[in-house]
């Protein structure tokens, strides 16, 4: 019961986000684009001209919905961390699960911070919070799909969860060097923020649906 209502928390987390953002997208006067804005510059406080790292005008009127949902995000993101923490159908015992769940809930306190400072207004903080998210939370992916998660899941969840881990530290790169390979700026930024969110979704729907299959025993026996 404690891994489905961790499950569930990052369900909700994510899913609240992205409503959100949309809501928040919508409420700018001058058109928000993906390509062109910031993550953060939906929570943004003032309305001000914005020339890091690319020059571009920002307001958002719905600023403080979008910074508690930064928060709710973190929180439910941490939630999960912890309530699936005792799932031998998640995470595999030993040293790289704990590990893995220590860099996803590092993620988790980013975006706590991210909605707490918004760029505009504590900007080391924000940026702390942002690094916590690309760096640390994709580190976990990494580790996770690789060595932290359990044998009963799926081959192509553990690896697809590794793979969003590399794809996402790639894009970080990119970002942090100004090289957006036609994304823009904003887009690559999604592309190093958004696979830690798209995997906490997918992993949730996958156990909230319970798919994980048992360990097979060698004599054809199975775990109960």
């Amino acid at each position: 019961m404690r891994a489905r209502i961790g499950y569930a928390a990052w369900a909700v987390g994510v899913v609240q986000f992205f409503v959100v953002h949309r809501i928040a997208e919508s409420a700018w006067t001058v058109p928000y684009s993906w390509a062109g804005n910031n993550i953060s510059d939906l929570g943004n406080a003032l309305c001000a001209p914005q020339p890091d790292p690319e020059p571009r005008y920002v307001c958002s009127p719905e600023h403080g919905l979008m910074n508690l949902s930064f928060i709710t995000l973190g929180i439910l993101l941490l939630a999960g961390v912890a309530l699936t923490g005792g799932s031998g159908a998640l995470w595999r015992r030993g040293p790289a699960g704990v590990a893995a769940r220590l860099l996803l809930a590092a993620g988790g306190v980013g975006f706590v911070l991210v909605g707490l400072a918004p760029a505009d207004v504590d900007e080391n903080q924000h940026v702390l919070g942002a690094l916590l998210i690309m760096a640390l939370g994709n580190t976990g992916l990494v580790l996770a799909g690789s060595a932290g998660l359990s044998d009963r899941l799926p081959a192509l969840l553990r690896r697809g969860t590794a793979l969003l881990g590399l794809t996402a530290l790639t894009a970080l790169g990119l970002f942090l060097s100004h090289h957006y390979g036609g994304l823009g700026m904003g887009g690559m930024e999604r592309a190093a923020a958004f696979p830690l969110l798209l995997w906490a979704l997918a992993t949730a729907l996958h156990g909230l649906t319970g798919h994980t299959s048992p360990t097979h025993r060698p004599h054809g026996g199975w775990h109960s």
